[in-house]
C-alpha cells in the first residue's frame, strides 16, 4: 500500500517508523532542513530524540510529491495527516482530488470554527472517504513498538477495513467504529480535562481528587459528545475513557504538564515555552466551552480550565469554586 504522511511531528513520525516495514511510506516534513536531516540520519532529533527510524521510511519536504505517492496508489493509497488541528484545513485542501482514503490523527477543535475534523472535511473535502485515526497513544510509546492499541473511525466501512490492512501490526493493535463524532469528542475533550487533572496533581491534592477529576470529566465529555451525536459506549472505549486515562495521568501528556506547571505558578506564556510542542488542550478549551453552552450542556470543569487559562482564577480558587458547587445527583446533566 502507498500511503503519504503529512506532518513529521513525534506522532507523524512515530506511526510512519510503526508501519514503514509494510508499505511504500514518504513522509512529509514542513521544514526541508528537517526532512534532509531525518532521511540523512534516520532519527527525528527534535520530536522523538533517541529513536532510530527504520531506512524504509522516506521523507521529503515536497508537498505535491507526498500527494503524488498517495495518488499513484490509486484506491488503495492513502494519506495520513499528522499536522496540528490548526493544519487541517489546509491539508484537505491541498489534497483534493485524491481517490483513496484519508485519516488525521489531530484531535481539538478548529480554533477560528469550532469545528471538529469531520465537520471541517464536510466543507472542505465532502467527496473524500475520511476518517479518524485516535485512542490513547504516546508517539514515543509508539516508536519504540511498545504495545498500543487505536481506533479507526469512519462512516464508510470499507475505509474502515483499509485503516486495519494500513496500520493493524505486532505492536499496534486496531479497532474500527462507526462514530468518528463520539471519537473526535473523546480526542478534544481529554485535553482539556487532562489540564484540571495536571493542575489538582500540581496542587497535591490527592489521589481522591484525580479519581473524580478523571470521572466527571468523563461525565462532561459523554454530556458533549450525546448532544452532537455520537454514541454513548463511544465515550466507555479507547478514544473516551482510554485517552482519558492516558493523558490526565501519564507524565509523557503535554496537557498534563500544562496543569502542572499552572499549578507551580508560573504564567501560561512561560508553560507553552517550556514545552516546544503544542498542547492542544490549550487551544481547545475555550471552544469546547463555546460548542457546550450553544449546545446548553454544563460542563463546569472545562469552564474552570478556561478561567485559569485566560488567568480570571488563580488554580486554587478554581478547585475551590468547583468544590462550593451544590450538591447533584451523580447523573445529572450538569
Amino acid at each position: 500500500m502507498r500511503i503519504a504522511v503529512l506532518g513529521a511531528g513525534a506522532w507523524g513520525t512515530a506511526l510512519a517508523a510503526s508501519i514503514a516495514a509494510r508499505h511504500e511510506l514518504l513522509l512529509w516534513a514542513r521544514d526541508a532542513a528537517q526532512a534532509e536531516a531525518i532521511g540523512r540520519e534516520r532519527r527525528n532529533a527534535r520530536y522523538l530524540p533517541g529513536i532510530e527510524l527504520p531506512a524504509s521510511i522516506a521523507c521529503t519536504a515536497d508537498l505535491d510529491a507526498a500527494l503524488a505517492h498517495a495518488r499513484d496508489g490509486g484506491d488503495d493509497g492513502l494519506i495520513v495527516i499528522a499536522t496540528p488541528m490548526s493544519g487541517l484545513r489546509e491539508m484537505l485542501g491541498r489534497a483534493a482530488g485524491h481517490g483513496g482514503g484519508l485519516w488525521w490523527l489531530c484531535k481539538g477543535f478548529e480554533a477560528q470554527t469550532g469545528l471538529l475534523g469531520h465537520e471541517i472535511a464536510r466543507e472542505v473535502a465532502a467527496h473524500f472517504r475520511v476518517g479518524v485515526l485516535s485512542g490513547p497513544s504516546f508517539a514515543l510509546e509508539v516508536a519504540r513498538a511498545q504495545p498500543t492499541a487505536l481506533v479507526a473511525a469512519s462512516a464508510d466501512e470499507a475505509l474502515r477495513e483499509q485503516a486495519v490492512a494500513a496500520f493493524h501490526g505486532d505492536a499496534l493493535r486496531l479497532y474500527t467504529s462507526a462514530d468518528p463524532v463520539g471519537v473526535e469528542v473523546g480526542g478534544a475533550v481529554k485535553n482539556v480535562i487532562a489540564i484540571a487533572t495536571g493542575i489538582a496533581d500540581g496542587l497535591r491534592l490527592g489521589l481522591n481528587a484525580r479519581a473524580a477529576l478523571v470521572t466527571r470529566g468523563l461525565a462532561e465529555m459523554t454530556r458533549l459528545g450525546l448532544a452532537l451525536g455520537a454514541r454513548a459506549d463511544t465515550f466507555m472505549g479507547l478514544s473516551g475513557l482510554g485517552d482519558l486515562v492516558l493523558t490526565a495521568t501519564g507524565d509523557l501528556s503535554r496537557n498534563r504538564q500544562v496543569g502542572l506547571q499552572l499549578a507551580q505558578g508560573r504564567s501560561l506564556a512561560e508553560v507553552l515555552a517550556s514545552l516546544g510542542h503544542v498542547a492542544e488542550g490549550v487551544y481547545s478549551a475555550a471552544t469546547v466551552l463555546a460548542r457546550a453552552q450553544a449546545l446548553g450542556v454544563e460542563m463546569p470543569l472545562t469552564a474552570a480550565v478556561c478561567a485559569v487559562l485566560d488567568a480570571r482564577l488563580t488554580p486554587a480558587a478554581a478547585v475551590q469554586r468547583l468544590m462550593q458547587r451544590e450538591a447533584k445527583p451523580e447523573a445529572s446533566r450538569s
